[in-house]
C-alpha cells in the first residue's frame, strides 16, 4: 500500500502528464470544459459500473479516468486564472469539514438520515445557493436519478410522509392506474407516476434506481442474446421464430442462468 509520500509524486507524475499533454497534443489543446464534460460524464457512468461489478482492478483503472478529467478540467481553470487543482482540493477539504459538524465540530449525527439532513441544512445556508427547497437541482440528471434528487430533497425538509411499505403500495396504486388509463396522456401520465413511485421505493431501500435499472436490463440483454445463440444451436434463426419460440428459448437460456429474470417486455 503506498504511503502518503508515494501517493503525492504519483499525483504529481500525472499532472505532468495531463500538463505536457495540454501543450503537445493536438487533441487535448483543442478542449474547453464544455467539449470535455460529455466525456467526463462517460467515464463516470463507467466508473460506477465498475463500482457495482464488484471487479477492484476495474474500479482501479476507472477511478484513474475520472482523477485524469479532474486534472485536466483544473488546468482550463488555471488558463483562465479561475483556480488550479490546489484550489479544487483546498475548497472540497473545506467544504467536507463544514458539513461535517459531527466529526469537526461539536454537533451530533447517530444516524445516515441525521447526517444527510444536517448537509442540507448546512448546504442551504451557503453564500450563492439556489434557494428553495429544490435549489441546484440538475434537471439534466437521468431520470431516476433526478426523481430521486427531489424525494431525498423533500425528505431532507422534513416531508417524507411515506414509510416503505406504503412506498411499496403506491407502486401497486399506481400500476392499477396505468391499467385503467384510456388515452395516451393518461397513460403518459400514469405511467410517469409509476415509475417515480419505484424510484421512491429503492430510496426507501437505499438502492440506486440508475445502476438497478440498468443492472437489470443488462440481464435482460444477456438473457435474449442467450435465447439467440440457444435457437442457433437448434439449427433456427431467432428472427423467424414466432413470439411463443423465442420466448420458450429465453426462458431456456435464463434457467441455464440459474435466477429469475425481470418480466418480459
Amino acid at each position: 500500500m503506498d504511503g502518503a509520500e508515494d501517493i503525492t509524486d504519483a499525483i504529481g507524475r500525472l499532472d505532468a502528464i495531463v500538463r505536457r499533454l495540454r501543450a503537445d497534443c493536438p487533441w487535448d489543446r483543442e478542449q474547453t470544459a464544455q467539449s470535455i464534460v460529455p466525456h467526463t460524464l462517460e467515464e463516470a457512468y463507467e466508473l460506477a459500473d465498475a463500482a457495482h461489478s464488484g471487479d477492484d482492478a476495474k474500479l482501479l483503472d476507472e477511478l484513474g479516468d475520472v482523477l485524469f478529467q479532474v486534472h485536466f478540467l483544473a488546468l482550463l481553470l488555471q488558463e483562465r486564472n479561475a483556480g488550479d487543482l490546489g484550489a479544487v482540493a483546498r475548497h472540497a477539504a473545506q467544504k467536507l469539514i463544514r458539513r461535517h459538524p459531527h466529526v469537526f465540530g461539536d454537533a451530533e449525527a447517530a444516524t445516515a438520515a441525521e447526517v444527510l439532513a444536517n448537509w442540507d441544512a448546512i448546504k442551504a445556508t451557503e453564500p450563492g445557493r439556489e434557494p428553495g427547497v429544490f435549489g441546484e437541482v440538475p434537471a439534466n440528471l437521468p431520470g431516476p436519478l433526478y426523481a430521486r434528487k427531489l424525494q431525498r430533497r423533500a425528505a431532507s425538509s422534513g416531508f417524507d410522509p411515506a414509510s416503505e411499505a406504503a412506498a411499496r403500495d403506491a407502486v401497486a396504486d399506481a400500476l392499477v392506474a396505468v391499467g385503467a388509463a384510456t388515452t395516451p396522456e393518461e397513460r403518459f401520465h400514469e405511467l410517469g407516476d409509476l415509475l417515480f413511485a419505484g424510484v421512491n421505493v429503492a430510496r426507501k431501500l437505499k438502492v440506486d434506481p440508475e445502476l438497478a435499472l440498468r443492472a437489470s436490463a443488462d440481464r435482460f440483454r444477456a438473457r435474449v442474446e442467450a435465447g439467440v445463440e440457444e435457437a442457433a444451436s437448434c439449427g433456427e434463426s431467432w428472427n423467424d421464430l414466432n413470439s411463443d419460440r423465442q420466448l420458450a428459448f429465453y426462458a431456456r437460456a435464463a434457467l441455464k442462468a440459474g435466477r429469475q429474470e425481470p418480466p418480459t417486455p
